[in-house]
């Protein structure tokens, strides 16, 4: 099973048990919050024989615990080390938990049997605690006298489980071939799920393929991990073989595969999904129908997701902020704000929720003025807060807003993470002060993708396509591998510098160095370049070449460069594809009856006014906005009521 990965494991981690050093070299991050208490209790004949241990299963706090314990060394039977035993599992696993006190009862007892150390690591990785876990491993390697079992790496793999965690993770994987568990059938499955967490696929694969046994719970670690990865397309073909095996998809199988539809958008798909769990009779669980819900929101039928949402007997926090998330996604903003409103939970989530939404549906304003709100009703905002309000400063230009939001993160110690920092470049660089993202770049720690094409898009946008073309070399050296966004970016600086040779060497590079396939923004930055610069003929024939319908951005930069140019054949045929496309749109008329005039064809110059006439197509005004003492403020042409009109015409002067 782990054969094929086991070579390139030891390459990466050379093998030397038990590598304790490196085990101590922990950076944790939290698990779930603990919220359902595990059944610690047992059936076992010896404990209901015994009046002690009968008595310890009845326990319901530290302190009768203690009295138990008391009573255990009095007779001398704490030397019993499966009696022993319980008192850690109360201590661990109970509602009662005390991990601090279980610690002291596992290091006092001595000799501990492996279950004692398993129940006490499985407490820690239940409780979030990963860098305890791990350090009771290594406890458990120093002492010599105890070995970890097949039962130990399963805890230990899923306190392993995050990016964070990889050098500890390989090690535990090192570990679990020299004992020789890997055909374990729950050690196989978890380190599946560590995999995947690292975005291992092809090492995941080798133990998926390679296992001696596949159950069910493998099928479900494998389709799960994908879509955590975002590889919503693998986890479906997984999904089709599993049934193509026979096996018998469950409740988890269905939340990973229903998020893989909420991915994919696919809602004739979701739908299908959920006929299968009502007609196979798969109980609808709290996370099943929030999974359900999540699709049907994210694939825009909010009357399916809210049918759910009003059948729920039992609404968690999460079924909440899924629907007033969509609701504000899609612009419904007093619905949204109604279930606010409800929520018996004061919690930050739903917050977050409705100004993520508004944000995504470009509604700026009204995402900052909730910002406002929250903080009137004493909830205290968090780092997704922050980002979300400092996108919103990003799409309404809105620079003393942001520089507000960056000084309330240093006051409040909100540290500067790669999430927050790349926000921050982002917000400062469209807000128009690329000094001040470039210093903040620099103060990013541990930069990534995103973080990167932030300061090259905000580059390109200010016009520095020497410096933005030099930071994605940068970037392309320190190991990253760009994206989409990345290459539109670079593109952009291009079209901005007119790096017309260094533009085409790029849209080539996508393809052939880095597999991307260019999208229709990417066609629409290299027409605009090769536009610019002259080269009407190669931009129309890239139109023609492309591999996917050419939008009205496509065409609207081959024929604003057409005017320009004043190359009015192919700009007549670039405003015919956009007329096509929108009849209604004035600025074409509007352009082209500019480009015959330019070109003193009066007379087809009349026609195409006439044509707009005759459509009932009028010029849509214009209209600006401004940041004025930390407010934005729209203003459109010819509007004299705004109160701050005369600010805004000073400004303009």
């Amino acid at each position: 099973m782990f054969i094929l990965f086991a070579n390139k494991l030891r390459f990466r981690y050379p093998l030397k048990i038990p590598l304790l050093g490196l085990l101590c070299c922990v950076h944790t991050r939290s698990l779930c919050p603990y919220v359902k208490p595990i059944n610690w209790n047992t059936s076992h004949s010896f404990v209901r024989n015994n009046p002690l241990l009968s008595l310890l299963e009845r326990c319901q706090s530290l302190l009768q615990l203690k009295q138990i314990q008391a009573q255990m060394i009095l007779t001398g039977f704490i030397n019993d080390s499966f009696a022993a035993s319980r008192l850690v599992t109360f201590c661990a696993l109970s509602e009662s938990q005390a991990l601090e006190y279980c610690t002291k009862i596992l290091y006092w007892i001595p000799e501990p049997n492996v279950f004692s150390w398993n129940v006490t690591i499985r407490g820690f990785v239940e409780s979030g605690d990963l860098e305890g876990a791990v350090l009771l491993y290594k406890r458990i390697l120093q002492s010599g006298v105890t070995k970890p079992d097949n039962h130990t790496y399963p805890f230990l793999l899923k306190a392993c489980s995050f990016p964070s965690m990889n050098c500890v993770g390989y090690t535990v994987l090192g570990h679990v071939l020299k004992f020789g568990f890997e055909f374990d059938i729950f050690v196989h499955n978890a380190s599946i799920t560590m995999l995947l967490s690292y975005g291992e696929l092809e090492a995941a694969y080798d133990v998926f393929n390679n296992g001696c046994v596949r159950d069910l719970v493998t099928w479900n670690a494998m389709i799960t991990g994908c879509v955590r990865r975002g590889l919503a397309n693998e986890a479906k073909k997984l999904y089709q073989e599993m049934v193509g095996e026979k096996v018998k998809p469950n409740e988890i199988t269905m939340i990973g595969i229903i998020s893989s539809c909420s991915q994919l958008q696919d809602l004739n798909l979701g739908r299908k999904f959920h006929l299968y769990v009502t007609e196979h009779g798969i109980e609808l669980t709290i996370p099943l129908s929030n999974a359900l819900m999540d699709m049907y929101v994210k694939c825009g039928d909010l009357l399916a997701a809210r049918i759910l949402f009003d059948k729920m007997a039992h609404k968690t926090i999460v079924s909440w902020t899924t629907m007033v998330l969509g609701y504000a996604r899609f612009g419904f903003l007093d619905v949204a704000r109604e279930l606010l409103y409800k929520i018996p939970e004061k919690s930050v989530v739903p917050w977050n929720a409705i100004i993520s939404g508004c944000v995504q549906a470009k509604n700026s304003k009204e995402a900052l003025a909730l910002f406002h709100e929250m903080q009137i009703k004493k909830i205290k905002p968090d780092k997704v807060t922050m980002v979300n309000c400092l996108s919103a400063c990003s799409q309404l230009g809105a620079l003393d807003v942001g520089i507000w939001i960056h000084h309330y993160t240093k006051r409040h110690s909100i540290s500067l993470d790669v999430a927050l920092g790349t926000a921050l470049v982002d917000m400062y660089a469209k807000c128009g002060n690329i000094a001040k993202a470039l210093q903040v770049f620099q103060e990013v720690p541990q930069k990534n993708c995103l973080t990167w094409t932030a300061i090259i898009c905000g580059l390109a946008l200010h016009g520095n396509a020497w410096d933005a073309i030099s930071y994605f070399s940068e970037m392309i050296r320190s190991g990253l591998r760009p994206d989409e966004i990345t290459f539109l970016g670079v593109l952009s600086a291009c079209c901005h510098g007119g790096l017309v040779e260094e533009g085409r060497k790029y849209f080539s590079q996508m393809s052939f160095n880095f597999n991307i396939t260019p999208q229709l923004k990417h066609y629409s930055c290299m027409v605009d370049l090769l536009g610019r610069a002259g080269h009407l003929e190669e931009a129309e024939e890239l139109i023609r070449n492309m591999t996917i319908a050419a939008d009205a951005a496509v065409w609207g930069a081959l024929f604003f460069a057409c005017r320009v140019h004043g190359n009015v054949l192919i700009g007549e045929r670039a405003a015919l594809k956009l007329l096509e496309m929108d009849p209604q749109d004035s600025g074409i008329y509007v352009l082209l009856d500019t480009m015959y005039s330019e070109a003193k064809m009066w007379k087809e110059a009349r026609n195409a006014r006439n044509i707009m006439k005759k459509r009932g197509v009028e010029k849509i005004p214009g209209c600006s906005s401004i940041e004025i003492n930390g407010i934005v403020h729209e203003f459109v042409a010819k509007d004299v009521l705004h109160p701050q009109i005369m600010l805004h015409c000073e400004i303009r002067m």
